[in-house]
């Protein structure tokens, strides 16, 4: 059966749009029996004979970013409301994502905000913008820096503050095994960057409960 997904697609590498070449179902299939049978396990035993399957649907959910658009999210934006001069956030976001290194989940929060100079986006679209860079394989400082160059090149704002807290299981399951340990990664553009008021009220958002 041929998928939607064996042709040529856009992938972000580096901040560059370069041509990839997705391999078909089977060959992603094949991989994944390859996988099961070196972890020491039979793939054609009738509990994993469909197992294949259901991890490339998995895959298909946990790295959609590959298939978004966040710079196209952020493209409507709105006139900044007369007589609105502070901030704008939003607290909680959900973080979900891979580890490049060992493909293993980090999961966590993220807190965005800008100060508008003219222009605001509506708010889904900030969230929308952190799910497309998190579900790709990730490392959480590329994650942080990539969510704020997004919201700053998109609406040109007096600057944009980002941080997320994540645990990552690829030390909390493996290796060093600690976990207690999450891993906080800040990212500041503009005014958070130049004035520390600005940028310690943040943090305090962020850390309210």
């Amino acid at each position: 059966m041929s998928d939607a997904r064996d042709r040529a697609l856009p992938s972000l590498v580096g901040g560059s749009a370069l041509a990839r070449r997705v391999p078909d179902r089977q060959t992603a299939l094949e991989a994944v029996r390859t996988l099961i049978a070196w972890a020491g396990d039979d793939p054609s035993r009738a509990d994993l004979v469909d197992t294949p399957d259901r991890v490339l649907d998995a895959y298909r959910e946990w790295f959609a970013g590959y298939g978004a658009d966040p710079e196209g999210d952020l493209g409507r934006t709105f006139d900044l409301h007369a007589g609105y001069d502070d901030l704008v956030m939003l607290r909680d976001i959900d973080v979900e994502s891979h580890c490049e290194h060992h493909m293993a989940p980090f999961l966590g929060r993220a807190y965005v905000a800008y100060q508008p100079s003219d222009r605001v986006v509506g708010l889904s679209k900030l969230a929308r913008v952190v799910e497309a860079y998190a579900k790709r394989l990730q490392n959480q400082e590329a994650l942080t820096a990539q969510i704020a160059e997004a919201v700053d090149g998109a609406l040109a704002p007096r600057g944009v503050a980002v941080m997320i807290d994540a645990v990552h299981e690829c030390m909390t399951t493996r290796g060093l095994r600690h976990k207690a340990v999450s891993t906080v990664t800040t990212q500041f553009t503009g005014v958070f960057k130049t004035d520390r008021s600005l940028q310690d009220r943040f943090l305090s958002f962020c850390n309210r409960g």
